[in-house]
């Protein structure tokens, strides 16, 4: 009985970690935050910036992170980091999305 609560416990488990993993938000750290908005809405993400540090509650266009970072960029100012919907950019990623961006 016992091996048999421990089975459903731990597959109830697996069964929520996607969803968990889906309520993940997203941040970003811009690289000069003067004149940053305190808030901004882009591609349906409800950013909100203070002092540099930019989060977004889960939620915005399911887009691949990449994209996410140029459409943010643009609006904003270069970053330094970021994470859309919890996937995060590594440094060689920032950099492009930052160079991408000013195209």
């Amino acid at each position: 009985m016992r091996s048999l609560i421990l089975a459903l416990a731990l597959g109830a488990g697996a069964l929520s970690a996607p969803a968990f993993a889906m309520q993940a938000g997203s941040s970003l750290t811009l690289q000069n935050p003067a004149g940053a908005p305190a808030h901004v809405i882009i591609d349906g993400a409800a950013w909100v910036c203070q002092g540099g540090v930019c989060t977004a509650a889960p939620g915005g266009a399911e887009q691949p992170t990449e994209r996410a970072c140029r459409r943010v960029v643009r609006e904003l100012c270069p970053v330094t980091a970021f994470t859309w919907l919890g996937r995060s950019l590594n440094a060689q990623q920032v950099a492009a999305c930052n160079t991408a961006a000013k195209r």
